[in-house]
């Protein structure tokens, strides 16, 4: 089953040095374009970390130091990327939880403000483990009966994706042919920031998801212990989630 889209949907994947969102950066990112009259463009870039590249992510990816030497760096290639994925919706392969935080992360380090609210989000990782609870590698041979060669490569992985989405969709009835629909299927959480730290609770108020503060509402928090804002933007935690919370207390002076 093809896709049905009405804005640009893009899956992509990102081989990084390392699975920390704060502290890890993207070695290659490939990007698989949709467009709502079925074609589609596949791009893929190898990025300069400015990091080494721990052996321990080399033996998963098999990208070395020597292969991103003289590529460019991320903060290069930042503009031509928003270029290619303004105005799309995403999509991808445990995206929601990690490659969407990480890139997010590498534009605000890029110094662009790329807003990402009013987009959907399809994490086709959630569909399979709600459907049927297996791996990228086990999806791709159970629902296109594939083998995936050359896994962990972004390209590969993307494209797998991609065809186990619309193999997903012939499999499912239930499953709408649908951005909206399978954004919302495929959404794990209530998260306000992409790590969690700040999520909507049953009444839809923004309140922290950790330490001693868990489930008690920002604003709350942030008028009665004004000190916490600063050990946030002081501690080690994702520039998206200290974009959020400043996002809210801006929100606060201008009500006061």
């Amino acid at each position: 089953m093809e896709l049905n889209v009405k804005n640009p949907l893009v899956f992509f994947d990102l081989e990084t040095t390392g699975i920390d969102m704060v502290n890890d950066r993207i070695v290659e990112i490939c990007i698989l374009k949709v467009f709502p009259d079925g074609r589609t463009e596949v791009k893929t870039r190898r990025v300069n970390p400015t990091i080494p590249i721990p052996a321990q992510a080399t033996a998963i990816h098999g990208i070395t130091n020597e292969d991103v030497k003289d590529c460019p760096t991320f903060k290069e290639i930042a503009k031509s990327l928003v270029q290619l994925i303004e105005g799309c919706d995403f999509a991808g392969y445990n995206s929601n939880k990690f490659d969407l935080p990480l890139l997010a992360e590498e534009f605000i380090r890029a110094g662009i403000d790329f807003d990402l609210k009013k987009r959907k989000f399809i994490d086709v990782q959630t569909i399979f483990h709600k459907m049927e609870q297996r791996t990228l590698v086990a999806a791709y041979k159970f629902y296109c009966d594939k083998d995936l060669n050359n896994a962990h490569s972004a390209e590969a992985d993307t494209v797998a994706t991609y065809e186990v989405l619309k193999a997903q969709l012939d499999r499912y009835p239930e499953l709408k042919n649908d951005i909206d629909f399978l954004s919302d299927f495929s959404a794990k959480t209530r998260n306000v920031d992409f790590a969690g730290r700040i999520v909507l609770n049953d009444k839809d108020v923004e309140v922290f998801n950790f330490g001693k503060h868990r489930g008690r509402p920002v604003v709350e928090v942030l008028e009665t212990e004004p000190g916490y804002y600063a050990w946030m933007m002081n501690g080690d935690f994702p520039l998206y989630t200290k974009n959020v919370l400043t996002r809210i207390k801006l929100g606060m002076m201008v009500k006061k």
